[in-house]
């Protein structure tokens, strides 16, 4: 049988098919995910790049660009949305989500990559039709081409109000964070323009996986036979991946000997394990245990010390995943699923206590960049009570001489120091240590006695520690 010729649309030109792009509708996928379930980028991209790598037309350059374009287009997303904003003949508001996920991919490709402007629109228009049908993937078409028009620094200079005249807002449009969170980063880092515009960008960059050798399971040496694998800046167990790559295919990652764990977060679990005691050094406890990063890494130094560690996480879910880091600790351990507020053992029970409580995160927007656009102002008020319940909690669970180290992943004054002082307010017989000489050789900690760490300085996420001791 002959092939029937393909019926002529109304223009007289034959119908094409669409032609998928596994690349960017693997995207498209993850921003959805983003938006309607409120997911986390970090979450939802690694099964669905597993998924594909299992074909055979998807490999590393293609992993490597899906990547890009998800992690690239939430970082931006503030300033596509301005740029998108005086494109459309409506209000952003109006804009079905999934039409501006495709509009805010395609503005990535034009404004924030090296891809030919011409493919790019072309490619998200065929994306588009794949994903939305002919009807929409017009209107994407014409949006994409006003974009096109000018290159990221001319937008900038069309949509962003002069510095002088409004600096937050100027700082917002430019480096793609809320408002209120350059307001917050600003009060918490201080100084003029030049800091806050260099962390800023660098909230926006790429962070390096960094690995941790866990002490008596694994070395830095091991890992540091890796590809592309340095020494950490500052911790003597973490080692940098510079291309990036897969950790859960380096053998001591596989085994739990070794974990990928920020640098920050490493210098947080260092500096409590070598803060000077009065007394015994015999139980630790880490409060708020969840993933199990921290608690992994304790119970690695408690061991070398001969004391236990006790993991707690209120999370059943989340207390598995500490089990699980914790699995094949050379010490003995025990992970317990309970409220850090409601202590289940006895006051005063121990020597060493961590705090590393729930907050905002706004430290870590390079790893979770949608994070800027999901909290919101309210978020403090809602962390505030728990944040004080957590740190009275390790006070009166900590013994006389012992000491709490009180962590966020949060720079916010409102979730660092204004709750170690309100607390120390409450709470008779506590000291501030200098937690600055338990990071040694880390440069710009500041005044003391506690400690913010930021990615422009440090190559950190933005932690915070302030270590106290029980005197009576």
């Amino acid at each position: 049988m002959s092939e029937q010729p393909r019926r002529p649309r109304p223009s007289g030109k034959p119908y094409r098919r669409p032609k998928k792009d596994p690349v960017r509708v693997l995207a498209f996928e993850a921003l959805r995910a983003v938006d309607e379930r409120d997911a986390y980028a970090n979450l939802v991209l690694p099964p669905l790049l597993r998924k594909a790598r299992e074909k055979d037309d998807f490999d590393a350059r293609d992993a490597a660009l899906a990547t890009e374009l998800v992690y690239g287009t939430l970082r931006r997303q503030g300033t596509y949305d301005a740029v998108i904003a005086t494109c459309v003949d409506r209000p952003l508001g109006e804009v079905d989500p999934p039409v501006l996920d495709v509009l805010s991919l395609g503005a990535h490709q034009l404004l924030g990559t090296r891809i030919p402007t011409h493919a790019a629109v072309s490619a998200t228009v065929e994306l588009a039709r794949v994903v939305l049908g002919d009807g929409r993937a017009k209107f994407v078409n014409a949006v994409l081409r006003k974009v096109a028009q000018h290159d990221l620094d001319g937008w900038l200079e069309r949509v962003a109000p002069p510095y002088d005249e409004d600096p937050e807002d100027h700082l917002a449009v430019v480096h793609s964070h809320p408002r209120w969170v350059v307001s917050a980063l600003w009060d918490s880092l201080g100084g003029g323009r030049a800091g806050i515009e260099e962390l800023l960008r660098a909230d926006n960059e790429r962070p390096e996986v960094t690995l941790v050798a866990r002490p008596g399971r694994a070395t830095a040496e091991e890992l540091l036979g890796e590809d592309a694998a340095v020494p950490g800046q500052w911790s003597p167990y973490a080692v940098r991946l510079t291309e990036g790559g897969e950790p859960g295919a380096i053998e001591a990652v596989r085994d739990g000997r070794a974990g990928v764990q920020d640098e920050g977060s490493q210098l947080v679990a260092i500096a409590l394990a070598n803060a000077p005691l009065d007394g015994p050094d015999r139980r630790w406890l880490d409060g708020c245990a969840g993933p199990g990063g921290k608690a992994a890494l304790l119970g690695a130094l408690a061991a070398e010390r001969g004391a236990t560690l006790l993991a707690s996480e209120k999370q059943p879910h989340r207390a598995g995943l500490v089990a699980k880091a914790l699995e094949g600790n050379p010490g003995p351990y025990q992970v317990i699923t309970a409220d850090g507020t409601r202590p289940a053992w006895r006051p005063g029970s121990f020597d060493r206590v961590l705090v590393d409580v729930p907050c905002t995160g706004l430290g870590a927007l390079r790893r979770r960049p949608e994070a800027r656009w999901r909290r919101r102002p309210d978020d403090l008020e809602g962390f505030a009570p728990l944040q004080r319940g957590l740190l009275r909690t390790a006070l009166e669970s900590v013994r006389v001489g012992g000491v709490v180290g009180y962590a966020t992943c949060s720079p916010h004054l409102a979730e660092t120091r204004a709750v170690v002082a309100d607390v120390l307010k409450q709470v008779p017989d506590t000291d501030l240590l200098d937690a600055r000489p338990l990071l040694p050789g880390v440069p710009d900690l500041g005044d003391g006695p506690d400690v913010q760490l930021w990615p422009h300085l440090h190559g950190t996420d933005a932690m915070y520690l302030a270590l106290i001791r029980r005197t009576g």
